[in-house]
């Protein structure tokens, strides 16, 4: 069988037609937006399915340098160091913190399942991971970065199993979330807020105008340094437990929290837009290098892990979330949300409120307090989280 090894600036180019592929296939089928499976999983998907078959056809294997992946996973982590705005954490109130502190309690129990049922089947229980908060809370990005560091850790197959998760919980939490809502409202009675009370909640961004080249040039400058810093940090780090890329991602907390406390302005939407280039460009090599004929022996320790995360994320939402949150219709928005982000992605959230609202009325609260949680906390501690599971496993 001949082998073609592409160098890193070839997989980089492979990786950026495969974006551009998924992006075309994401504009032709309305079931993928309905979804909002990312462009680069769409295309990736695609690519990994063609070359496993040419593959087991015994006609080529490709093989890619994956160095430049390392560069945009460090550089999309460093960018959500940057939202972590303790601040706008404190402006949202105590519900905010009560639904953050909801998040991080899931993060947990789904890596404790994970891990336990991988260790049932008398797996790695660090495999469990790719199943647990890794593609679940973290969605493909998280996936696309921690899969590759546990197979260097040793764990087998983790990267295809953790992309392949994630694509599964972005269906699963729109799916759940709904009628676990629409079952409480109907339950209990709810109603939607006035039309006046819609107008006393509004949304902080971290939108500074309209990006000009400057202030990309300001972005990417404050990306370098952060990540440049970030390698010291993570080295002190490492003398205690595996740190792999935090470094860049804990120093851009700290300059976004310095900036905050002296009321200066950082060029967060050029950073965020950055930060989400970087993200679609390292899925893109992600998904190349993505080997599906490795799921087989995994299949039936995949779907239970799976089936067994979206048991757990029901009974979360629907027990815990909505008697937390207020038992209210806002309540309910949330939960529904939860599920959106808690096994797919904000956006999903985002999409889950919106079919919600649509039917039943608006829900302010619930529009300001789960996009500042799903984009600007739960990724950071998502991250803090995994990583002392993987120090402790």
């Amino acid at each position: 069988m001949k082998t073609i090894e592409l160098d890193m600036y070839q997989a980089t180019a492979v990786a950026a037609l495969v974006l551009l592929l998924g992006r075309v296939l994401v504009a032709k089928i309305s079931i993928l937006r309905r979804y909002c499976i990312p462009a680069p999983v769409v295309g990736g998907f695609l690519y990994a399915i063609v070359h496993t078959i040419v593959r087991g056809m015994g006609i080529l294997e490709i093989s890619c340098d994956m160095t430049l992946k390392n560069v945009f996973m460090v550089a999309f982590f460093c960018s959500v160091g940057f939202t972590a705005s303790f601040r706008m954490l404190k402006k949202g109130g105590v519900q905010t913190v009560v639904f953050l502190a909801l998040s991080v309690v899931m993060v947990i129990l789904q890596n404790i399942l994970g891990a336990g049922l991988a260790s049932v089947f008398g797996l790695d229980p660090r495999l469990g991971l790719a199943t647990g908060s890794i593609p679940m809370v973290g969605g493909h990005g998280t996936a696309g970065s921690f899969g590759p560091l546990l197979e260097e850790l040793g764990v087998a197959n983790a990267s295809v199993v953790a992309i392949a998760s994630a694509t599964y919980g972005l269906v699963a939490g729109c799916v759940i979330g709904g009628p676990i809502a629409t079952a409480k409202i109907r339950k209990y009675k709810l109603s939607a807020v006035t039309e006046a009370a819609t107008k006393t909640e509004t949304v902080e961004t971290d939108e500074t105008g309209a990006i000009d080249s400057a202030r990309i040039l300001d972005g990417l400058l404050y990306l370098i340094v952060a990540i440049g810093a970030g390698t010291i940090v993570s080295m002190f780090l490492g003398k205690f437990m595996t740190f792999p890329f935090y470094g860049a991602m804990l120093v851009g907390a700290i300059i976004r929290n310095i900036m905050d406390v002296q009321n200066k302005e950082i060029p967060m939407e050029e950073i965020s837009t950055l930060g989400g280039a970087c993200l679609s460009v390292f899925l893109g090599l992600a998904m190349i290098d993505m080997k599906l004929w490795q799921l087989a022996e995994l299949a039936v320790p995949m779907v239970v892990m799976l089936l067994a995360q979206t048991v757990l994320m029901f009974f979360y939402a629907n027990f815990v979330v909505f008697n937390v949150m207020g038992r209210d219709y806002e309540a309910a928005a949330m939960t529904t949300a939860f599920c959106g982000f808690g096994m797919g992605a904000t956006p999903n959230a985002m999409a889950n409120m919106r079919a919600l609202v649509e039917r039943y009325g608006a829900a302010p609260r619930a529009f300001f307090i789960v996009p500042l949680v799903g984009s600007l906390f739960v990724d950071f501690f998502n991250s803090m989280v995994l990583t002392t599971f993987m120090n402790l496993l």
